[in-house]
């Protein structure tokens, strides 16, 4: 039995080698996962760690607290706008996909290993879900960027798609343990893990992002802490009461992280580094736990399993599952290379040396085995076939600096980093004419290494990070102004102000905003308001119409001239009331 110091200095140890592995998997692009996984295998019993450890149900136990940890994290990062625009394809990805994925290689498992049927399907569940730390790491350490649509449906299935797995690999091993019989149990098993996880991951979420808003906490490190023992939580409760806790653990963080709590880039900071430890330790952990001269053994049958299930079982899913929601050729069959399996498939492949089935020793090497293909094949490969593919979208670099707003309380307010490239609506536009709302402050340009202090005259190049604090409302006319020219024009929101300053110019207006006022393009939106109504003398609340706009007067300076414009985007309704006005305006002139 091992010292408590000796466990801490063997921790250590792991964690620099975890580090140092991470930097040369990003350097040769080899998966973080397969090099944890080598780091572990060689720390072990037949390595030169020489680290005895067979303990099955403590590396179930790392491994499921580890993950729990892990999926919070990807929650938390997972913005509605990617759900929203992916959770039709990823839901049926994660459920449908995963179970033609489990089937096609469970009936070729227990053919080539010589399993029945049933003990076959296990193995194909247990290796049937994919691994969302991998494709992403994989992907930014070859410095591939792949659209958003895409990105958005690989990390929604691979964030929501544990759960199916784990309900596969639970029920067919009480199935075989005799627990459970095969029909209206089992079904009731899956419906109990999916909406018992659901209802409770999106309660305790609701209400802990309100507990994290409102409790006042004097001490900024107890909100990351709040935050880890509300994920923690929520697991345990969905799991005490029959749900996936990882479905749970992972909808909390969703519905956290996207109500903004205080102290926001604290928490993401903090389950980011919780983040790497637990991958770190949880691989090698694994690592330890297997052995090299079994997997020697295993590697035949092992690699025509892997192939069956990338060729073969992977594909056949996404084209089945995927095909109906417009996706190009290439796509989905980028799709199912980013197959890839990681910490999940080893975890559960402890399940059934812990139920004492009479095949988990094979499984188990077997499942190892086909990670490390899938991960060093798959993944090694990933950045050239999103190249040969043509999916790539152009690299936005991070900003060599960043600001934040570092506060205890909930503060009604953002930073934004817009990359301004070639094609920005604001490049080459000085500060001062960029026709920004009221509420919006350009706090700081960095051009290259260097940090320029933005002024009115100031000019933006291709290559600059302008980064802005703002108000939330104002975020869509902000993101208008930053915008592509030639980008998908998307609608304004109706039911909201937006205020600009009366002497921002109607060209500047239309330019940012696609607009189309039907005045002097040189004029004021004072001076434009004052000719439309006829009259000298302005009154605050008093408004013009245009086709797609209506500005209303807000604020009056003591000389008499407008300071602040509120700006309406006009309903479909209302623009037609406009354009009538107008045509009788017209019609009283002649």
């Amino acid at each position: 039995m091992l010292s408590i110091e000796t466990l801490i200095l063997i921790s250590g140890i792991l964690l620099l080698l975890g580090i140092a592995s991470n930097k040369f998997s990003a350097t040769i692009g080899v998966p973080v996962l397969f090099v944890f996984l080598v780091v572990g295998m060689l720390a072990g019993s037949e390595g030169i760690g020489g680290i005895e450890f067979e303990n099955y149900s403590l590396a179930h136990g790392i491994g499921t607290v580890a993950l729990c940890l892990i999926l919070f994290d990807g929650g938390i990062r997972t913005p509605y706008a990617s759900i929203r625009s992916a959770w039709k394809p990823a839901g049926v990805l994660a459920t449908g996909g995963v179970l033609i994925t489990s089937v096609v290689t469970g009936l070729a498992a227990s053919w080539i290993l010589d399993l029945t049927i049933w003990q076959g399907l296990l193995l194909g569940s247990i290796v049937g879900s994919t691994d969302a730390s991998v494709v992403f790491s994989v992907l930014r350490g070859g410095g591939v960027h792949i659209r958003p649509k895409l990105a958005n449906t690989l990390e929604v299935e691979s964030g929501s798609n544990d759960p199916m797995a784990i309900f596969l690999t639970v029920g067919l091993i009480q199935m075989i343990s005799g627990k459970v019989p095969f029909g209206f149990e089992l079904v009731t098993l899956f419906a109990n893990q999916m909406i018992l996880g659901t209802i409770v991951g999106l309660l305790v979420g609701r209400s802990g992002a309100w507990l994290l808003n409102h409790s006042r906490l004097e001490a900024a490190g107890l909100y990351p802490v709040m935050a880890t023992a509300l994920g923690l939580f929520s697991f345990g409760s969905a799991a005490a009461i029959g749900g996936s806790g990882f479905l749970s653990v992972y909808l909390t963080g969703i519905v956290i992280g996207n109500h903004r709590p205080v102290f926001h880039r604290g928490i993401l900071l903090f389950h980011d580094a919780v983040a790497w430890i637990c991958q770190i330790l949880m691989f090698t952990a694994l690592g330890i736990l297997s052995f090299p001269s079994r997997l020697l053994d295993a590697a035949g049958p092992a690699l025509l399993i892997s192939a069956v299930m990338i060729l073969v079982a992977r594909p056949v899913a996404v084209f089945i599952c995927a095909a109906p929601f417009k996706f190009a050729n290439r796509e989905l069959i980028f799709l199912s290379w980013v197959g890839l399996k990681g910490a999940v498939p080893i975890t559960l492949a402890t399940f059934p040396m812990i139920a004492g089935l009479s095949s988990a020793s094979v499984i188990f090497d077997t499942v190892f085995f086909v990670v490390l293909v899938s991960a060093l094949v798959q993944g090694w490969t990933l950045p050239t076939i999103a190249r040969y593919l043509k999916l790539e979208v152009p690299t936005r670099l991070p900003p060599p600096v960043t600001l934040e707003i570092s506060s205890l309380r909930n503060i009604d307010g953002d930073i934004v980093d817009y990359f301004v490239d070639k094609d920005c609506r604001a490049t080459n536009c000085m500060i001062k004419d960029l026709a920004l709302p009221d509420g919006v402050v350009i706090a700081l340009i960095v051009r290259d290494e260097q940090i320029i202090p933005p002024q009115g005259r100031s000019i933006l190049r291709s290559g600059d990070h302008a980064i802005l604090v703002l108000r939330p409302p104002v975020r869509p006319l902000v993101d208008r102004v930053f915008s592509h020219r030639e980008s998908v024009k998307n609608e304004l929101p109706a039911e909201l102000e937006f205020p600009l300053r009366g002497s921002i110019r109607v060209r500047e207006l239309e330019q940012f905003y696609d607009l189309n006022l039907d005045s002097d393009k040189d004029a004021t939106l004072d001076t434009m308001i004052r000719k439309r109504l006829g009259k000298s003398s302005i009154k605050i609340g008093e408004a013009v119409e245009f086709e797609q706009v209506k500005l209303c007067v807000r604020e009056i300076s003591d000389h008499g001239t407008i300071e602040f414009v509120g700006m309406v985007v006009l309903l479909q309704s209302e623009t037609n009331r406009a354009e009538e006005k107008s045509r009788h305006q017209e019609s009283g002139n002649d």
